[in-house]
């Protein structure tokens, strides 16, 4: 079965690319949910989806204009988006988790007006809210190769500070890490990282890859760093599984790829119980 898979231009690229988000979202997702910051995610990726519509409006409106594609428009909405929060989360200095709603609710009524502009819904969006293996093209997987690269050179380089800032970050600022800077970095990482992602799993689940597989590895490791290696298992069993499902039964792979994780993570809870009670019957 993975022969036939792998047996079209098409299928590789998404198979490539899916394996590097697959390792990416869990990464990035890690640090979102010890943060507790997992709501960034969904923020992002409904501005995201507003620049995609912006785009797909201005395409459609004045179609003799140079417009920038909708990854691409997507991409800069969400780093915008990115620097927005952040923006906000300095102006509520005791109440910083607004700025997620804030602009989680803006990009839910920026998309709506494009989409009414733009007539509605249409195939190519479609695509982009819930992933397609058509779309990923060859020149897709290296930029996302770029993007991996990146980020893993960036994670590398400033894990102490992530880690500091991720348990004790009023201590990691008297330790005289800059903060401001290093979570700036980190925002527009998980930028990049949810709009490379909607051509596999969509923007509307993008943030389910970021958290249910580190939710199902919170249930095994026994330290940050195992964290780490299980939750990219457990991403990369999604995205694989999930991608080769999809195409045997016909379906779209963003939905296929986020009940995997679902299954997975439901399965870990019921071993981690089993395991327990197992204990539990030796010392009675």
């Amino acid at each position: 079965m993975v022969e036939l898979f792998l047996r079209y231009e098409f299928l590789q690229n998404a198979l490539y690319a899916g394996i590097l988000i697959g390792f990416l979202a869990p990464l990035l997702g890690v640090f979102l949910v010890v943060r507790r910051l997992s709501l960034i995610a969904d923020a992002l990726s409904h501005i995201a989806l507003a620049g995609i519509a912006a785009s797909l409006f201005i395409g459609k409106t004045w179609p003799q204009l140079p417009v920038v594609g909708p990854y691409s428009m997507g991409m800069f909405f969400s780093v915008i988006g990115s620097l927005l929060i952040e923006k906000l989360r300095t102006a509520y200095t005791y109440y910083k988790e607004i700025a997620i709603p804030i602009i989680l609710s803006g990009g839910i009524g920026l998309s709506v007006v494009f989409l009414s502009l733009a007539n509605g819904f249409n195939n190519d969006l479609f695509q982009y809210l819930f992933g397609t293996v058509m779309a990923v093209s060859r020149q897709d997987v290296w930029t996302i190769t770029v993007i991996t690269g990146f980020v893993f050179i960036v994670i590398v380089l400033f894990f102490k500070e992530l880690f500091f800032l991720s348990f004790d970050e009023d201590q990691a600022i008297v330790s005289g890490i800059n903060r401001k800077l290093v979570h700036f970095i980190f925002i527009v990482m998980v930028a990049l990282v949810i709009v490379v992602s909607m051509r596999i799993v969509g923007i509307l689940l993008v943030s389910a890859l970021m958290t249910l597989p580190v939710a199902a590895a919170m249930r095994f490791a026994k330290g940050f760093k195992q964290l780490f290696v299980y939750s990219i298992v457990f991403g990369e069993l999604s995205v694989i599984v999930g991608l080769i499902s999809a195409f045997y039964l016909d379906v779209v792979p963003g939905g296929m790829i986020v009940m995997v994780a679902v299954c997975i993570l439901l399965l870990s809870l019921t071993v981690k119980t089993t395991i327990k009670r197992k204990k539990v019957d030796l010392y009675d």
